[in-house]
């Protein structure tokens, strides 16, 4: 499948700052599920404001972080990120991607896929039965209990709500799914990721108008295999993964700090769609 990228973000300032710095995981991945065709990240701001890029690597985890600054006054910063992605349907398999971090470093909990009683229950029931041996089955388990643990529903959650607090909810959003089941997958000895990406539509055909997130968990013999628990399925050739972390503060596709005495607003549109073939 060919698709399409649309992605942009504004920061406004109610008051100039003198700068802002950034860091962006904007880049699709580089593995066998996806090749990248066109691609094209561009960073303005206010008339007066000057924007310095930075420096580009690719982190232990694969993921290709680059950087800039703005020298301020500014008031505006607007992040454009368009292209064209070429997928294929791996069944969630991370095939041929490339990477040094080992997958025992995912078994180190955050603040937001911290497991608490109730997701160690969930965990264990989740997995009662199934071999330790049978790493993708149990896997598969836990993706299908956060599914029907968490409702999805937006607007209930915050940015800093955790995976446990959303299963004690009951609601939550891709975020939360993803935090859960993180958390879920480390009570039985599976480490757990959280991606970022991009989702072209829904199970049911219905237009994705937001980033999106998923999990990743290892599983043996395999490697890192996709879940996407807030839809039910694992990513296939709808999904364009752009980067990963332990939660999602650290797979965020754009994470900065301004310096200045203003309040910043965020607002955020992004529309993925199918290409001709």
């Amino acid at each position: 499948m060919i698709l399409t990228v649309h992605h942009r973000t504004r920061y406004t300032y109610d008051r100039a700052m003198r700068g802002v710095v950034q860091t962006q995981r904007l880049t699709p991945s580089r593995f066998d599920g996806q090749s990248v065709q066109a691609w094209d990240i561009a960073v303005t701001c206010d008339d007066g404001a000057r924007m310095v890029p930075g420096g580009s690597f690719r982190d232990g985890a694969g993921d290709l972080v680059q950087s800039c600054s703005i020298v301020g006054p500014v008031t505006e910063v607007v992040v454009t990120v368009s292209g064209t992605v070429e997928t294929v349907d791996l069944t969630g398999v991370l095939r041929g991607h490339r990477e040094r971090i080992p997958p025992e470093a995912y078994l180190r909990p955050t603040s937001a896929t911290a497991a608490d009683v109730s997701v160690a229950d969930l965990a264990r029931q989740a997995t009662d039965g199934v071999p330790e041996s049978d790493g993708l089955a149990r896997a598969h388990r836990l993706s299908e209990a956060v599914q029907a643990a968490i409702a999805y529903r937006p607007g209930v959650t915050r940015a800093h709500t955790t995976g446990a607090e959303a299963l004690a909810l009951g609601e939550g959003v891709c975020q939360d799914h993803a935090h859960a089941l993180i958390a879920a997958a480390r009570c039985v000895g599976l480490p757990g990721r959280y991606v970022s990406g991009y989702l072209q539509a829904t199970e049911n055909g219905t237009p994705h108008e937001a980033a999106h997130a998923w999990a990743e968990l290892w599983v043996a013999g395999l490697g890192w295999v996709g879940f996407d628990a807030s839809n039910g399925v694992c990513p296939d050739d709808r999904y364009i993964r752009t980067g990963s972390g332990r939660d999602a503060r650290e797979a965020a596709p754009i994470r900065g700090i301004a310096r200045g005495p203003g309040t910043e607003a965020l607002d955020v549109t992004v529309a993925v769609g199918q290409a001709q073939q």
